[in-house]
């Protein structure tokens, strides 16, 4: 659970992206025509021009999440009790952050603005998938085809931007496009602990395709996330977690 969250908190600095504007540096680069042919249909066959506007919660672990999107402008917001029935209110915009307890807002110091902030933007990351391949600092890479349980998959290496992409844009992600159906099946990180996840539920909310996803363990850690596939078809993984989320409410 912990290299999850340290995962979590990563990741998001890699996504920060979505709060800046496109610089001239992501217009100006090579696009892989390819790849972006194939992640636009994927978005399309997973919401398409939902994800423009649309207002969703739902249950995540311990959190009431609330996602909310207008064209360019969002709220993200995750809410969760504590022990001492004390509750924690997260709230995330174009803006700005705030924390609220019990509904008195709270003073962060910086360390701990940005692991609650980024937190709250890391769930709706992995939850929009794969509109958020579609955001400027995401440099997308055709990387090949592979076969698992009689279906074709395309292979896109997913990496970011210096600028715009977080103090970790180094990280490397990839993601399994069923060439059938144009449904992202699979996605793969490092960061955390190699990790492999299979989507095995699917909810259609308001449009928009919500995935639940088994959550695997990559046994041999020399290897890049584009091979995460052949070590799990050769049995070198592990099933450690599920990701899911539940209670669905649109509006």
């Amino acid at each position: 659970m912990l290299k999850f969250v340290c995962f979590l908190l990563i990741l998001s600095g890699c996504i920060a992206c979505n709060n800046t504007n496109q610089n001239s540096t992501a217009k100006e680069r090579p696009v892989d025509k390819k790849a972006k042919e194939i992640v636009d249909k994927c978005i399309e066959a997973h919401g398409g021009k939902n994800y423009e506007t649309f207002d969703v919660s739902f249950d995540f672990r311990k959190f009431k999440v609330h996602l909310k999107q207008t064209g360019t402008q969002f709220i993200y917001e995750r809410t969760t009790t504590d022990s001492l029935n004390n509750v924690y209110h997260d709230i995330l915009t174009n803006e700005s952050f705030v924390r609220k307890r019990n509904d008195t807002t709270q003073v962060l110091s910086k360390k701990d603005e940005d692991k609650y902030r980024e937190g709250t933007n890391a769930i709706a990351y992995f939850v929009l998938l794969p509109f958020k391949l579609s955001e400027p600092a995401v440099i997308l890479k055709y990387v090949g085809e592979i076969s698992i349980d009689n279906q074709k998959y395309h292979k896109i290496r997913v990496t970011f931007e210096q600028e715009g992409g977080g103090k970790d844009h180094e990280d490397e992600f990839c993601y399994w496009i069923n060439q059938s159906t144009n449904m992202l099946d699979y996605l793969s990180y490092a960061n955390g602990g190699p990790r492999l996840r299979k989507a095995v539920k699917r909810d259609t909310i308001g449009g928009i395709v919500f995935q639940n996803y088994e959550n695997y363990e990559i046994l041999d850690k020399t290897i890049p996330t584009t091979e995460y596939d052949k070590a799990f078809l050769e049995g070198k993984s592990k099933l450690l977690s599920m990701i899911e989320q539940s209670n669905y409410v649109a509006k």
